[in-house]
């Protein structure tokens, strides 16, 4: 297939649809994480639960970058933007995103100088602009948007433009999956592998999960048919007694990955010791930090950053709904108190956040309402 609208085709989902069904086990149900935000929309903008049995069900993960982000971090980001001469510079979906002191947007109407940019270029072409001013990128995201940070901090080292710097909260996704497998609140047979992260890190870093835990796992694109044919896969590992990780994005995903991208991210970044994940709690080497080699680029070490925790509202189940323990639709502030116009928690903010899913494609309660037909 070559086109979109190929990837969407109805006949071709219903043929797969019944294809699972036959490979389900009587008697027998399955629940599989989507981990990327990404799929989690598709689900849900394309009705895609409506065509698998109700004996298979869907849990969302951990892979929304902007969800992940501790309170206390976005409050380290709004200290750093209000010192003298700060210009902070971020990804749009950041703006809205609480914190304990407010978000983005209320610093910015407070006076602080918080600008929206599409990459960390833009922030590198505001600092070479402005060189007056300190610029600091708020770097967010898993392994998919840390090349673009790592490259920039690269060139701007290269051309000595020094009011420049990185407030870097990337995250990486194998941690957090082991996490969720160690965790005794949740039960998978397998898992729908996220497509972007792994057009970075590949295929064989999942490896351990299929080895080690038994689960299958099927990395997968982001289109309709895409997600049905990695739980046919998924399935079908499972009928065959099989556990493996499988590529069915081989359209975009190297099974090695990129390795120029991972290279730059080696030479400009090192593992963390430990890092805060909202709902997950600190992880062990589960984000990345600026090398020594970097310092002079690095807003952690540029700024005295106050570092304080900040518990997530007592009214917010983010927490627990990034884990897969909850659905959306069962966390008491869901579509009341909390919606994309009056977020409380990330979950709501995030184009990939689940909550926004559920909530912009009518998913408030466990029975999807289904259209009329003549």
């Amino acid at each position: 297939m070559r086109f979109v609208d190929e990837y969407r085709d109805a006949d071709k989902a219903r043929a797969l649809s019944a294809r699972i069904a036959s490979l389900c086990e009587p008697g027998r149900t399955y629940k599989f994480m989507e981990v990327c935000g990404g799929h989690t929309h598709t689900i849900y903008k394309h009705g895609l639960e409506d065509y698998l049995p109700e004996t298979i069900t869907l849990v969302h993960g951990p892979g929304c970058p902007v969800c992940v982000i501790p309170m206390g971090r976005v409050d380290d980001a709004i200290h750093i933007a209000e010192q003298p001469d700060v210009i902070m510079t971020s990804f749009g979906d950041m703006m809205r995103v609480p914190g304990g002191r407010g978000s983005f947007f209320d610093s910015t109407a407070q006076g602080a100088d918080i600008r929206m940019v599409y990459s960390p270029l833009d922030a590198l072409k505001i600092a070479r602009r402005e060189p007056d001013r300190r610029v600091v990128f708020m770097a967010i995201g898993f392994e998919t948007t840390t090349p673009s940070t790592a490259m920039t901090v690269l060139r701007a080292a290269a051309e000595d433009v020094r009011n420049f710097s990185v407030f870097c909260n990337h995250v990486t996704i194998i941690p957090a999956i082991k996490a969720i497998l160690d965790s005794p609140d949740l039960r998978l047979d397998g898992f729908i592998g996220p497509g972007h992260v792994s057009t970075i890190i590949g295929c064989r870093p999942y490896e351990f999960i299929a080895r080690d835990y038994g689960r299958p796992l099927v990395v997968a694109g982001f289109e309709p048919l895409d997600i049905l044919q990695s739980v046919y896969m998924l399935l079908l590992q499972l009928a065959e007694g099989r556990s493996e990780v499988e590529n069915q994005y081989a359209r975009v995903v190297p099974w090695a990955g990129n390795v120029k991208a991972l290279r730059a991210i080696t030479e400009v970044m090192e593992l963390r010791p430990y890092f805060e994940w909202r709902g997950l709690g600190f992880i062990s080497h589960s984000a990345l930090r600026m090398r020594e080699k970097y310092a002079a680029y690095d807003a952690e070490r540029l700024f005295d950053i106050p570092g304080n925790r900040v518990a997530d509202p007592k009214a917010c189940q983010c927490g627990e709904v990034l884990k897969g323990v909850l659905k959306p639709w069962e966390c008491k502030v869901f579509g009341t108190a909390c919606t994309p116009e009056t977020p409380i928690g990330t979950c709501m903010v995030s184009s990939e956040g689940a909550c926004a899913a559920y909530y912009n494609f009518g998913r408030f309660s466990r029975q999807r309402v289904r259209e009329a037909t003549r």
